[in-house]
């Protein structure tokens, strides 16, 4: 987890968790609080990827980086269930796309050994907590769009290898050859296999929505 004296986004979010968060999620995925500590590691770490991989591209980080205004101050750790995943399926619309977002679940299913229909319920929940943490960190540090990228790129730098390994293959798959070509516009959220895009690309739900 920490490596020297950084903390990373996965570390603020546990403490913001506490036992009684780590003890709901447990409930909820059916296991100890001990895996439940793994798993949210897990999807945390995806997100963050994902949203490392759409921050690779200067108007990806943009986009990013302007939805980051809109969650500044909000208290995800307190709100109501329903509110929360709406917010989250907004969220991963943008970093990962629905269909990403089915794939991020069934990878980690595999890694946790939990039902994918439970893990496609927990990540809208989290997405949140990381956009408000991320965003939090982003406005008390004046960081631009490139710092951002930045931030992101050693909060991957700082996760656990075996754990890093699991999720650089699951972005890999996800993302697949929807990386934009060199020189080409980036749309956050781009798709493989889909429609109203050149190249048979499709924009994830939302991408051209600003409201994330």
């Amino acid at each position: 987890m920490n490596r020297g004296t950084v903390v990373t986004l996965n570390d603020e979010l546990l403490a913001e968790l506490g036992d009684s968060g780590l003890e709901q999620i447990a409930g909820m995925l059916g296991t100890d609080t001990t895996t439940a500590r793994d798993v949210v590691q897990a999807v945390s770490g995806t997100i963050i990827g994902g949203m490392a991989r759409n921050a690779q591209y200067p108007e990806g980080a943009e986009a990013l980086r302007g939805a980051l205004d809109d969650h500044v101050d909000t208290d995800p750790f307190s709100g109501d269930v329903a509110s929360l995943t709406r917010d989250g399926h907004n969220i991963l619309g943008h970093v990962l796309g629905g269909q990403g977002t089915e794939q991020a679940a069934t990878g980690l299913s595999q890694f946790a050994g939990i039902d994918s229909g439970t893990l496609i319920k927990l990540l809208p929940l989290i997405a949140p907590m990381i956009m408000s943490l991320l965003a939090n960190r982003a406005a008390s540090r004046d960081m631009d769009a490139d710092a951002v990228a930045d931030d992101l790129n050693s909060e991957q730098t700082a996760m656990p290898g075996g754990l890093s390994d699991l999720i650089e293959g699951l972005l890999d798959t996800i993302f697949g050859d929807a990386v934009p070509q060199q020189g080409g516009p980036y749309e956050p959220g781009l798709r493989a296999g889909g429609h109203g895009a050149p190249d048979g690309h499709e924009l994830a739900p939302g991408s051209s929505n600003p409201d994330w």
